[in-house]
């Protein structure tokens, strides 16, 4: 049988019914791919975990000894019960096992090996009910090979309910010993350099190490591998892009008058950012930039001035917005900022799902006839019905709430045209690099003059309750001053546990979190009906899953004065522009991510009006999920945020699973610890590019590529 190699169906190696296994459990296709399914951490043979530590309710794998076995008949059902006593020399753990009296044999005293299973509790006492095992060898060759193998370190694999650790760990053997030579992705200098292993011994290390040492030479290697390969196929979109003709788009009188209308100074930034996109619609291939600034810095006249840029020569614009609250938004500040000389001729138009049909036919004939130069849309923008007549700008709003398929399909609708990024969740360094490595990155940092300014508090109920009724009184002065508040819930109604799925961003549950939501947008409202304070104030609720043409009226009743209270959920994080709003209430502050709390913040303060923000939780002080609300009642500087955020929850959430084609490909590789070491990728993989761009000279890391990042992950970083 020949040599396998990375590339070879998991099914020719395996087995057509473990493959399948496989497949479902973890996605894996290829041998590549399940040698890439690398150990989360190692056991010894000499160690025992402390049974009284194991959390319950979680899967967990340790290597213990059983001290005793035996099985009785059930009373109140057919058959017997077979119990294993396991302990590490301190605790002990039961296992049962129903029906099941041969594996007597196996389970004997002194034996030892490695237990894998969900802990549970019965009586107090902690169990696993039907655990997978793996014994050491008997008692005899034990003793043989007992010195040769203490030290050994045994896999212990990101495991499922179907497959387990040790199972996974019994394939990857098997695998192993038919893998033939593997070629190398690294050029030899950079291996060389830093003293990293050959990638077949590498991959043969992480998966059977003889000692601690070779465990971390192995890791540095393939974290190497991750980052070289990763920035290469950045770097190469990057080439791709730059091979494309794009139509020049030279400034003229459009934009020129509508800067010399401006009734106010662009800020510093705003005139650098605006310098580079202007140079790179006039460059010979398509711009691709995303734009970073806080909440309020302008990103908006940035990207309209760019429009108009584009509209001089007849060309048109998209800009694409993940919610309907926003686009609509959107269309109102552009056409306000076009003034009545200029909106009439570039006629900005508005195309979303949920508008009447015949409005949306009037605005789909607009965009299709060029006679609308703006368009400003969601979702709807990217369906077949929708056309162009000369699409040569692209503008992306929001990027991290967008796959990149539907940003891909929207650009899909021009020849080449010129791509723009906006956000306003500020983006680590490290995270860019890795992310967005293939766009030209500006950042807005100086705000506009005039702004009040955020006052922001914790309001912390685990240890003063009486905060609460406080919050409320709080509100209700300020609308008594005529302002107005918003307040923010993590869910539509937390008895249901309806999330608003149209508009919040999933965080993973973090210590010191309750259970559940206490506080959704249902139980506030009940809440403040029946508070005295609130009798003549006009409350009103919006979020993401009412009609859209009602969330519009309640949006634009609120921007009018008309509601003293908006209860929301998330659906107001991005856009929402409330002048008059003081006010922003936070409820379970600690359910929402650092990014997400500092948007929210920033719905405030807009105006001249001082801006207050109160996060409330009762996450207990000291918990990671205190902390995160801790951090953003410190500090208004929201990329100082960002590195917290990221230090705080990992890259796993600030990636977002809409970068499919990097997300899937960070294995060992971390954007908070591995900075340097992304950084001298890039420089590595620029020079190789440089050299060899089509990779003649470097057929390793050509097949690295085609499998780290097979057709999907490739397309989806084309789209980036």
């Amino acid at each position: 049988m020949p040599a396998l190699a990375l590339e070879s169906r998991l099914d020719g190696a395996v087995g057509g019914k473990t493959a399948t296994a496989l497949e479902r459990a973890f996605g894996m296709r290829t041998v590549g791919d399940l040698l890439a399914h690398y150990p989360r951490r190692y056991a010894k043979r000499g160690e025992l975990t402390p049974i009284s530590s194991l959390p319950l309710g979680e899967p967990v794998t340790i290597v213990a000894e059983v001290r005793r076995a035996s099985e009785r008949r059930m009373q109140n059902r057919k058959g017997s019960l077979l119990e294993v006593v396991i302990s590490d020399g301190q605790g002990e753990l039961s296992l049962t096992f129903f029906n099941q009296s041969w594996r007597l044999k196996d389970l004997q005293p002194g034996r030892r090996g490695v237990f894998a299973g969900k802990v549970g509790e019965y009586r107090g006492a902690k169990q696993l009910a039907h655990p997978d095992y793996e014994l050491f060898d008997d008692e005899e060759t034990a003793r043989l090979t007992a010195e040769a193998n203490a030290n050994l370190p045994i896999p212990i694999y990101p495991a499922t309910s179907t497959i387990a650790s040790w199972q996974l760990r019994k394939i990857i053997e098997l695998v192993l010993d038919g893998l033939g030579p593997v070629e190398d992705p690294l050029p030899d200098e950079l291996r060389t350099a830093n003293g990293l292993l050959e990638a077949r011994t590498a991959i043969e290390r992480i998966h059977r190490p003889d000692s601690e040492e070779q465990i971390e030479q192995a890791r540095s290697t393939l974290r190497m591998h991750e980052a070289f390969v990763l920035q290469v196929a950045l770097l190469q979109q990057r080439q791709f892009v730059r091979a494309l003709s794009a139509t020049r788009r030279e400034p003229g009188a459009l934009l020129s008058g509508f800067d010399d209308a401006l009734p106010f100074p662009r800020t510093p930034d705003q005139l650098s950012v605006g310098d580079q996109i202007a140079r790179d619609l006039e460059g010979d291939w398509p711009m691709n930039r995303l734009v970073q600034g806080e909440v309020g810095s302008g990103k908006t006249l940035v990207a309209l001035r760019a429009m108009l840029q584009v509209a001089q020569s007849g060309g048109q614009s998209a800009l694409i917005a993940p919610t309907e609250v926003l686009a609509g938004q959107h269309l109102r500040s552009i056409a306000r900022m076009l003034g009545p000389r200029l909106a009439p001729e570039l006629m900005p138009t508005l195309l979303t799902g949920q508008m009447p049909a015949a409005e949306r036919r009037k605005a789909a004939l607009r965009t299709a006839s060029g006679q609308a130069r703006i368009v400003i849309g969601t979702h709807a923008l990217l369906s077949d019905s929708t056309t162009f007549a000369d699409l040569g700008l692209v503008v992306v709003d929001e990027q991290h709430r967008f796959g990149v398929e539907q940003r891909e399909s929207l650009r899909a609708k021009g020849a080449a045209p010129h791509a723009l990024v906006l956000t306003a969740t500020p983006i680590p360094r490290t995270v860019a690099m890795t992310v967005f490595g293939d766009l030209d990155v500006s950042t807005i940092r100086t705000m506009p003059e005039g702004r009040a300014g955020i006052q922001t508090f914790v309001a912390p109920l685990a240890e003063k309750p009486a905060w609460f009724a406080r919050v409320w009184d709080r509100v209700a002065e300020e609308v008594g001053k005529g302002h107005q508040a918003f307040v923010v819930c993590a869910a539509i109604d937390a008895d249901a546990s309806v999330k608003d799925d149209t508009a919040d961003e999933p965080v993973a549950v973090v210590e010191g979190e309750a259970a559940r939501t206490r506080w959704g947008v249902a139980q506030v409202v009940d809440l403040l009906s029946r508070h005295p304070t609130f009798t003549d104030l006009r409350v009103s609720a919006l979020h993401g899953k009412m009609p859209s043409d009602e969330k519009d009226a309640i949006m634009q009743a609120f921007a009018r004065g008309e509601i003293d209270v908006l209860i929301a959920t998330t659906v107001v994080e991005v856009g929402v522009d409330v002048p008059n709003a003081s006010t922003m209430v936070i409820l379970e502050a600690d359910r929402f991510g650092v990014s997400q709390l500092h948007q929210l913040r920033g719905r405030v303060g807009r105006g001249g009006v001082p801006g207050l923000c109160l996060l409330v939780t009762e996450a207990p002080a000291g918990t990671p999920a205190r902390e995160r609300v801790v951090a953003v009642a410190g500090t208004l500087d929201g990329f100082l945020l960002a590195e917290i955020d990221l230090e705080l929850r990992g890259e796993g959430d600030v990636l977002g699973d809409a970068q499919s084609g990097a997300r899937s490909s960070l294995r060992l590789l971390r954007v908070v610890t591995d900075a340097d070491l992304i950084a001298e990728a890039r420089i590595a993989a620029e020079q190789v590019l440089e050299q060899d761009p089509a990779l003649i000279r470097h057929p390793g890391l050509a097949a690295a590529l085609e499998r780290r990042l097979g057709m999907e992950e490739r397309a989806a970083l084309a789209k980036n």
